[in-house]
């Protein structure tokens, strides 16, 4: 779920709370911000070293650390043994992940949304957060040439 145009940047959102920005932290923060997957530390160190090769993997594991700490991206374990990373959204939105290719998938239910809060209200709660993971494999298995 993208960030609209009014947003602040992630650089942005830095600054505004006060965090020093070396150059390597702001490509760190463009190689967030441009991810439409949801990358582990690595695949970060291996996008931002590309842009500046004198960025370290330590590096990259301290700024998204400072990120997660300042509330600008969070963390995600989908169980594949990898801390995984995105923006905080802009809007709730919930994750299908395929066990088989690993391929994270965003989505919104409107009906899921109420009955959580129906839950909660049964047992004597008020929701004020959630997370919804949803571990699945595909319906049909597909050849190479995409046919079932």
């Amino acid at each position: 779920m993208s960030k609209s145009q009014t947003d602040p940047t992630l650089e942005e959102a830095c600054v505004a709370k006060g965090m020093r920005m070396t150059d390597q932290r702001r490509v760190i923060a463009r190689v967030i911000e441009a991810a439409s997957d949801h990358p582990d530390v690595e695949e970060l160190y291996r996008r931002a070293s590309a842009v500046d090769d004198r960025i370290s993997l330590s590096t990259v594991y301290r700024t998204v650390n400072l990120f997660e700490e300042a509330g600008l991206v969070t963390k995600h374990d989908f169980k594949d043994g990898r801390a995984r990373f995105e923006l905080i959204p802009d809007e709730h939105h919930d994750h299908l992940i395929d066990i088989r290719s690993g391929k994270v998938i965003e989505f919104r239910n409107e009906e899921i949304e109420a009955i959580q809060d129906v839950i909660a209200r049964k047992l004597g709660y008020r929701l004020v957060d959630h997370r919804l993971e949803l571990y699945a494999v595909p319906l049909e298995v597909k050849d190479k040439d995409g046919k079932p």
